[in-house]
């Protein structure tokens, strides 16, 4: 229990964590602190425990929460609000040290080098025992801790009973309660761990393995306890490491030949002893010990048997016949929302107004007489490719309303759950479609979500995949054209085309599987949490992320490449001014391309030049060719309806939803992958995008 003291703001000196200077706690309020004290907080739980919840709690930041797991795939850092001297870390979500994925490193490795002051473990309450698994392991790496109970509202709404100093008393941990959406119990948690960082109050080593295990953790504990130490290290955890047969730990202490003999030979004759492998004994005694102290101090009122409300509203959602109609009647709907009477109006009066912005600025300029240029510039280039971009916010923010909504309830952890089959017959996993469901709204952060995933094969081969994904960025291309040549069939239309992406993922899939990347799927296990009624600021933080997304591009990216496009539209190869784009720099250039893109019905400059400036950001496309047919919105449309065809049109989509990401997402995929396999994904998805738009246009010319 931590000292009354520590709740009031006495001055009452004590060793800063490097043990060279001394601080007050009233230091920690202070930006200006005299005394250098300093605190590093580690938020470490299982995935989905509410990490990031309480992070943007007590940081005041913004950062993505979601109710499904694997959210956070990066660590992320930020000041307390009330204690500006201390930083928390917000780790990626993990269910033991022993990791197998990427960001389960990224997790276990700052604990062991960095060292924080102090681990904040959030425990989701209503599944106490899978969590206390973590916590047992957090224990044994020696450093100060507090157990963080989330989520206690639920389990007093289920009418659930936590004996909360009893769990704390068996542990030899504090246990706080708290719930991090609303903040509850967050200020007593904060300040106990204050208490136990500054009193280096090292969690207990409790014995609570019997029997052989016992004698095995403790025997092989007396061998490496020195070289345990000299690394900085706990001797009981190096000790479970071992026995789990972590070659890592293994080399990071040196073990001498005859000792790693010594070791296996304890390990041997526990084996034998108990009768299970190495891992599994230590796994067998660490749950002995859960069960017992669950039984002791968590009391249900459901009966044994009995289900909850999830597990009722599953039968039917995720129900073998009903899951994937239930899926699909619901991506119709959110389509339905987004593209149909309410998203469609939205944007038309969304769009009027920007046209009389324009309008505004054009007659101000032309009454001021500025020279012909620079009015060119202004309205045409800058005004008109950026506003022709910002016509589609109304559409784009329903529509990642919508996402987040589906999020934030639990429902996309059912989705991936109903899509385990298929992805399986592709050589992926359920947990594949988390970043495919990402990648609905953005490339760059669903790439990054792959870190997730089991193994190189399944990571590798997702990455390729991820890309055919419809992100939001081309959201405003498919408004244009489908208002132009398919307003009667709209939903349909693009139902089809994010149809179309998930089929072209498959069938590379399949082509992939065979070739490339054989193996066999891993066994896909994913918690399904328990559905919640969204709450308006998680959506809220999530819509305006993206949001922010799309505008910071709209003046920045998409500014800029409008600026270029201009340019190059407005003079010719010798730089004199013409009023002819068709005699410009960009139409000769474009104009090099043009011949490739004839089979596929969108043989000219403009359209080429405008999927060149994809490149920088999808929605480039939308104001490239604002600017090279000096139109904008309703005057582009009727531009459009003159040089495409419906047919022409749709294989125009095709190839923007097939063909290669933005620089963004082609620079996040070097990251996770190399430059060889994001070279090899430019060519897989321009070689896809050709084919497919291909066949998409004749067969549309025999329908159309």
């Amino acid at each position: 229990m931590i000292d009354s003291h520590i709740d009031s703001e006495q001055d009452e000196f004590i060793p800063k964590a490097d043990h060279t200077h001394v601080g007050t706690i009233a230091d920690l309020k202070s930006d200006n602190n005299p005394n250098g004290l300093r605190l590093t907080f580690a938020l470490a739980g299982n995935q989905n425990s509410g990490k990031t919840t309480l992070f943007n709690y007590l940081t005041g930041s913004n950062q993505h929460v979601g109710n499904w797991p694997g959210v956070t795939v990066e660590k992320k850092t930020g000041k307390v609000k009330k204690y500006p001297g201390i930083t928390l870390v917000d780790l990626p979500g993990i269910y033991s040290l022993s990791p197998y994925t990427d960001e389960e490193m990224i997790t276990r490795n700052y604990l062991l080098d960095e060292k924080p002051d102090a681990i904040i473990n959030i425990v989701d309450a209503n599944n106490l025992e899978r969590n206390l698994y973590l916590t047992l392991q957090l224990a044994e790496l020696g450093i100060p801790m507090v157990i963080a109970l989330n989520m206690m509202d639920e389990i007093a709404a289920n009418g659930d009973v936590i004996d909360v100093d009893g769990l704390e008393r068996d542990l030899g941990i504090p246990v706080v309660p708290i719930v991090a959406r609303n903040g509850s119990g967050v200020e007593d948690l904060i300040r106990r761990a204050i208490g136990v960082a500054m009193h280096r109050e090292q969690p207990p080593i409790r014995d609570i393995c019997e029997g052989e295990v016992h004698k095995a953790i403790h025997s092989i504990g007396h061998i490496i306890e020195p070289k345990a130490r000299a690394r900085g290290y706990s001797a009981r955890f190096v000790s479970t490491k071992l026995i789990e047969g972590e070659d890592p730990i293994k080399q990071a202490i040196g073990l001498t030949p005859e000792e790693e003999k010594i070791i296996d030979e304890i390990i041997s004759e526990m084996e034998k002893a108990t009768g299970l492998d190495r891992e599994a004994a230590i796994a067998d005694s660490r749950y002995r010990f859960i069960t017992k102290v669950c039984y002791e101090n968590f009391k249900r009122r459901r009966k044994i048997g009995e289900q909850s409300a999830s597990d009722k509203i599953d039968k039917v959602l995720t129900g073998k016949y009903s899951a994937l109609p239930i899926f699909l009647a619901i991506m119709l709907f959110v389509f339905w929302l987004t593209f149909g009477p309410i998203g469609s109006r939205l944007s038309e009066g969304f769009s009027e107004l920007i046209d009389t912005g324009i309008g505004i600025v054009d007659h101000a300029l032309t009454y001021a007489g500025v020279s012909e240029w620079l009015q060119s510039l202004v309205v045409d280039g800058i005004l008109g490719g950026v506003g022709s971009v910002l016509n589609f916010l109304p559409v784009i923010l329903i529509l990642f309303i919508c996402l987040s909504v589906l999020e934030d309830c639990g429902y996309m952890a059912r989705a991936a759950f109903i899509m385990d089959r298929l992805l399986r017959k592709i050589g992926l996993s359920g947990r594949s479609f988390i970043p495919f469901m990402m990648g609905f709204g953005c490339t760059v952060p669903a790439l990054m979500a792959t870190r997730t995933l089991e193994n190189k094969r399944i990571r590798y081969l997702t990455v390729l995949l991820t890309p055919f994904m419809s992100c939001g960025a081309k959201v405003p291309v498919y408004t244009l054209f489908i208002a132009a040549f398919f307003a009667k069939g709209k939903i349909l239309v693009i139902f089809s085309l994010y149809l179309i992406g998930i089929l072209v993922a498959v069938l590379m899939g399949l082509i992939l599987k065979s070739t490339l990347f054989r193996g066999t799927p891993a066994p896909f296990i994913i918690e399904l949490p328990p559905y919640r009624w969204p709450t308006p600021h998680n959506v809220a933080i999530q819509v305006w992320e993206k949001i922010k997304d799309f505008l910071e591009r709209a003046v920045t990216i998409i500014l800029l490449a409008t600026v270029v496009i201009w340019f190059l539209g407005s003079f010719d190869p010798k730089f004199y001014w013409t009023a002819d784009s068709s005699q410009s720099i960009l139409a000769m250039l474009g104009g090099l391309f043009a011949p490739l893109f004839l089979p596929l019905g969108f043989g000219n400059w403009q359209a080429i030049t405008s999927l060149v400036s994809g490149f920088m950001a999808k929605e480039s496309i939308i104001s490239t060719m604002a600017v090279v047919y000096k139109a904008a919105d309703q005057g582009l449309q009727t531009v459009l309806q003159s040089i495409f065809t419906p047919a022409s049109a749709f294989s125009f989509l095709i190839f923007v939803l097939l063909y290669p990401p933005c620089i963004a997402s082609i620079s996040t995929m070097n990251k996770e992958v190399g430059a060889k396999w994001t070279g090899f994904a430019i060519v897989l998805e321009l070689a896809t995008a050709w084919i497919v738009s291909f066949l998409a246009y004749h067969i549309a010319l025999l329908i159309l």
